[in-house]
């Protein structure tokens, strides 16, 4: 096991690495290894966050045994998304297993070929095009001006008349590619938008002209589809797995459980925000980082009550919180896979000290969307934030 399995354990190699050494899963999780509470958390910021990152931020590990632990997390995980057994987990799950990797990725495409020489835990793009038997199916775009730099090379097992695989180093660098109509079709959806569409594409030899860009969103397509596949899957029930994980699932089912989507009150007043919210807000606003726990929460209420991912980065300007990361984490909450999350109920953000049941407001209501809603519309007069920005942008002529 090396750290580029840890690194993508979806990979073919993590596969046969887990397989070769020859390690029992059930036992793993019996004497509650450190891979089974890293698969717990790797399946909880899955469901909360789209990550499926260590919270701490380190990448494995600092030693084999981290590498080990890393790596054999993920197996462990897809056992608890199975015991879950919710097409909505399964999804998130998936699609934040592929958000990682590809953010990940990008960071590898992007290092100098000098540092990848000497590093085995970052890959290229032919490696990653080979992974999913796409090496004959992509070829730099002949008139890119980055693809005539960098040129197509070599022939590569499967390439198809006139389809040259990308090299080391030299198609990283194209602005856009060439990918077969078969492949593209099945990576692609027109869901994503028009532009996305076969018809509003450029079609030439069986080929579709994508970016750069677009290419890589067609293999984060490909990295979840390989990830939900099989999910969920029985279990045998003599190896015990599921009794030794029921705690860990039992808690996973009660995140789960709290997301619902519920229709918002349609007004965003600061004023009439639960304590929990309040404190979280101001918190921000004293340049104070907030923690994984906190940031989500306060983002699943605001996105909770109505406000889209640019309502939320103007909201939240003048605090600590990074625009980019606003707009990534509110758009994951307001995303039409799988279920729309509020926030976490009161019992829950009180275990992560972040509600401390500020004039006993656990009796008006069990949740932040609850409790707004009802003070909302025990108000008689209600000033809309949003109405006050409107006035101030300048009308267009």
């Amino acid at each position: 096991m090396d750290a580029l399995d840890a690194k993508y354990p979806f990979f073919a190699s993590a596969r046969e690495a887990v397989a070769e050494a020859a390690v029992s899963l059930p036992e793993l999780v019996a004497a509650d290894a450190p891979a089974v509470e890293r698969a717990r958390e790797r399946v909880e910021r899955a469901l909360l966050e789209g990550t499926v990152a260590s919270e701490s931020g380190a990448f494995p590990g600092e030693s084999a045994y981290d590498t080990q632990a890393e790596l054999l997390s993920y197996p462990i995980a897809r056992i608890l998304v199975s015991l879950l057994d919710s097409a909505p987990a399964i999804e998130k799950y998936a699609a934040a297993e592929a958000a990682t990797a590809m953010e990940r990725i990008r960071r590898d495409l992007d290092t100098d070929d000098e540092l990848r020489s000497v590093s085995s835990a970052t890959v290229a793009l032919d490696d990653l095009l080979a992974e999913f038997d796409l090496a004959g199916a992509v070829r730099p775009d002949p008139g890119s001006p980055a693809g005539v730099r960098g040129g197509a090379v070599g022939g590569g097992s499967g390439a198809g008349s006139g389809a040259a695989t990308v090299g080391s180093g030299a198609g990283r660098d194209s602005d856009h590619y060439r990918i077969a109509v078969g492949p593209y079709l099945r990576l692609t959806s027109p869901e994503w938008g028009d532009s996305w569409r076969l018809v509003n594409r450029a079609l030439a030899d069986g080929t579709v002209r994508v970016s750069r860009d677009e290419l890589l969103a067609a293999l984060e397509a490909a990295v979840e589809d390989r990830v939900a596949d099989g999910l969920p899957f029985e279990l045998a029930a003599d190896e015990g797995i599921a009794a030794a994980l029921e705690s860990r699932v039992a808690d996973l089912r009660r995140l789960l459980s709290e997301r619902t989507y519920a229709e918002p009150p349609d007004v965003v007043a600061p004023a009439l925000f639960p304590p929990c919210m309040t404190n979280l807000i101001e918190k921000a606003e004293r340049d104070a980082a907030l923690s994984s726990a906190e940031s989500f929460a306060l983002m699943a209420f605001l996105v909770g009550i109505g406000m889209t991912p640019d309502e939320v980065v103007a909201f939240c300007a003048d605090t600590s919180l990074d625009a980019e990361g606003i707009r990534y984490q509110t758009e994951y909450l307001t995303d039409e896979r799988g279920t729309q999350y509020p926030p976490p109920t009161c019992e829950t953000l009180a275990n992560y000290g972040i509600c401390h049941n500020e004039d006993d407001h656990m009796q008006v209501a069990a949740d932040p969307l609850s409790y707004y809603e009802k003070r909302v519309g025990a108000t008689d007069e209600v000033t809309d934030w949003r109405a006050g920005r409107e006035t101030d942008e300048p009308s267009e002529a």
